[in-house]
């Protein structure tokens, strides 16, 4: 009991009052850490591999798996699989869908994309629990302030990922819009020349890479899974799913009525590229429309002060010297 009253003693000399409070917590963080690494290498149970093996085998879905899975002994991350990765299918699609559209296609996407939201999440917290350390050592904060310390560095951590991603869809799927209209263009002159669909579609991905690489990278991918034997229309709507454009999406929807019904596809693309253009520069004058709105408060911000200086800087200049003189 003395040797107790005594570290306290000391933990509330050294620390503050909460001196006690963060050695519990420093302690945690630490019984923390040393336990990941078993829960990470908990082997799995030999009933659920049977089980998941037999539910593969009966969905048809087992080669779907090992493609995804990829290369395991080459994949460091590979062996926690199960802790990084959804469990639930929609999930996972979610996530890989999310990630498509934002340019990361490499099989082990998913695992990446979670692995870095842990390891910055504990990354932000551990610099939490440093600074709230060094916080009640140089001060007094309440618990509060420490708790909001730890915390709100582990949550932009473990945020970060996901608001990159998202900043890069957003960006992606803005440069094949804006590349979209030129490349139905170059697509339409060269089906009027004589070529194919799916020479076009090759031609277009090389001349579009310099200005629009996202829709050069899409178009390139579709003419790559054409010639490996895959049908046109299952493509065209894997195009769609990756871009996430509405443009890309009707236009796909374009291309499938007109191999349907067998019109001309030219003429599809003719109508089609005249529509995309309009609505490009039906674009361009919603975005000068809203301009000036966006303006007014810099406008009020940046003119109305100096203007009020030069029309009333005088007066009240005046009136100040001749309070001072009647005061004299």
């Amino acid at each position: 009991m003395r040797l107790y009253e005594q570290g306290n003693a000391i933990l509330v000399e050294n620390f503050g009052e909460l001196g006690p409070l963060l050695l519990i917590g420093v302690l945690g963080m630490f019984l923390v850490l040393l336990t990941l690494p078993i829960v990470l290498k908990k082997e799995k149970d030999p009933l659920d591999k049977i089980r998941n093996a037999a539910r593969e085998l009966e969905s048809g879905t087992k080669d779907k798996a090992r493609l995804r899975r990829g290369k395991a002994g080459k994949d460091k991350l590979a062996k926690y699989s199960d802790f990084l990765e959804p469990k639930n299918q929609e999930e996972y699609s979610a996530v890989r869908l999310k990630l498509l559209q934002a340019g990361y296609r490499t099989k082990d996407a998913v695992r990446t994309y979670h692995f870095l939201q842990f390891a910055l999440g504990i990354a932000g917290v551990v610099l939490g629990g440093i600074y709230a350390v060094y916080s009640a050592t140089t001060g007094e904060p309440s618990t509060q302030a420490l708790m909001v310390s730890v915390l709100i560095p582990g949550a932009c951590g473990y945020m970060l990922p996901k608001y990159w991603v998202t900043k890069r869809q957003q960006e992606r799927q803005e440069q094949i819009q804006n590349g979209f209209p030129d490349a139905l263009d170059m697509m339409l002159v060269c089906v009027e020349a004589g070529q194919s669909l799916d020479q076009a579609i090759i031609r277009v991905s090389k001349e579009i890479r310099a200005g629009y690489p996202p829709l050069a990278d899409e178009f390139e991918m579709v003419s790559h899974e054409i010639k490996a034997g895959k049908d046109k229309i299952t493509v065209l709507r894997d195009m769609t799913d990756r871009a996430g454009v509405p443009d890309v999406a009707s236009f796909v929807t374009v291309l499938i009525q007109s191999a349907s019904f067998g019109t001309s596809i030219a003429e599809a693309l003719r109508v089609y590229a005249a529509e995309m253009r309009d609505k490009r520069v039906m674009r361009a004058e919603e975005k000068a429309n809203t301009l000036p709105t966006k303006m007014t408060l810099a406008t009020m911000m940046l003119t109305v002060p100096p203007l009020l200086i030069i029309l009333i800087g005088p007066s009240v200049y005046g009136i100040v010297q001749t309070l001072s003189n009647v005061s004299f």
